[in-house]
């Protein structure tokens, strides 16, 4: 279910990047939430994609992120690597928060979590390495 409200900094929800092109962006996958809420810019939220495969040379715009305890499925995942060269401005209409099961009413229960400071601040470093500032 999309999310109706601009997420906190440093979120974890899932993102649907359905419609985008290779070498983009193209699936369902878990991103970070690096914008704040601005009022000027309602429905939209800045994010990095979060990815499973290690990259191939690392690079000073990427960030091993330890998750602890691990997404529900199928993002159950406990290290991943964030890539802060993959930078988007999405509506919020593309993101959902992970949904883990379903209460005794039969409502999806939503998985809301936040990376550390420290990770956020190590993100925004990686982003600035990704866009040349460092």
């Amino acid at each position: 279910m999309a999310i109706k409200y601009h997420p906190e900094q440093g979120a974890i929800v899932i993102c649907d990047f359905t419609g985008f092109v290779k070498p983009e962006m193209i699936k369902r996958r878990p991103v970070i939430v690096v914008s704040p809420r601005f009022r000027d810019r309602p429905g939209l939220c800045t994010i990095i994609p979060c990815s499973t495969t290690r990259p191939s040379k690392m690079q000073p715009y990427h960030y091993e992120l330890n998750i602890e305890p691990p997404l529900p499925d199928p993002y159950s995942m406990s290290q991943c690597w964030v890539k802060c060269d993959m930078i988007y401005a999405v509506s919020l209409s593309r993101l959902s928060f992970p949904s883990m099961r379903k209460d005794l009413w039969g409502e999806r229960l939503s998985d809301i979590r936040v990376v550390s400071p420290e990770d956020l601040i190590s993100i925004r470093n990686c982003i600035m390495a990704s866009i040349g500032v460092r």
